[in-house]
């Protein structure tokens, strides 16, 4: 099965190479979409792959980088689109 989530975490969460990490576990699992800072200090991210996949993802943004402190996740689900070929960094 599919899924689509698109997250936002709060915290400490910029400067502590968060979206860096987070493309790595994406890409390790094979997940596809993007990630990026908020002009308030949030990260926001859409994601999309296996429901296991994203769970794993789910969890992983519970718990972050080394260097973050996650106070916060939000996770509302999408209808899966299939609209990414890879997982990056935006801004």
């Amino acid at each position: 099965m599919k899924r689509r989530v698109h997250v936002w975490i709060d915290g400490r969460v910029q400067g502590v190479f968060f979206r860096a990490y987070m493309r790595d576990a994406a890409i390790k699992e094979g997940v596809k979409g993007w990630v990026q800072n908020l002009p308030d200090g949030k990260v926001e991210a859409v994601m999309e792959g296996d429901a296991e996949a994203i769970n794993k993802m789910i969890a992983w943004c519970h718990k972050g980088s080394p260097l973050s402190r996650v106070d916060d996740v939000i996770v509302k689900e999408e209808l899966f689109q299939d609209e990414f070929s890879d997982f990056i960094i935006r801004r």
